[in-house]
């Protein structure tokens, strides 16, 4: 899991490579339609298409001469179920200082 894990969080690392997993959210579309909000070339698109393909992020398959990406959710789903024990892990460090805070004498701290 860490070495995808640590895929997941390579691929994310690129706002290119986030705005092609948001436009693969609503729906397939082929490398030529990801790269075109970037004005890139085909082949830049499809060095982008490959890490994220590596991270198991994207399926690609060809109809025709056409390469067609699909979102692949799976990889997003484990991130997000580690970034949640570091949430859980901060969430009960400030509760304690909440409520050390709120014990407190009235004017201790300013």
């Amino acid at each position: 899991m860490v070495e995808r894990l640590d895929a997941t969080f390579h691929a994310l690392a690129d706002p290119t490579r986030r705005g092609m997993l948001a436009s693969l959210a609503l729906g397939e579309k082929s490398i030529g339609e990801l790269a075109q909000p970037y004005a890139m070339s085909f082949a830049g698109a499809s060095k982008h298409v490959q890490v994220l393909e590596r991270a198991g992020l994207i399926a690609r398959r060809k109809a025709g001469r056409t390469q067609i990406c699909t979102l692949q959710p799976e990889p997003l789903a484990e991130a997000n179920r580690w970034l949640q024990q570091w949430a859980q892990f901060w969430n009960v460090r400030l509760d304690n200082l909440e409520a050390l805070l709120r014990d407190l004498p009235k004017g201790a701290v300013e």
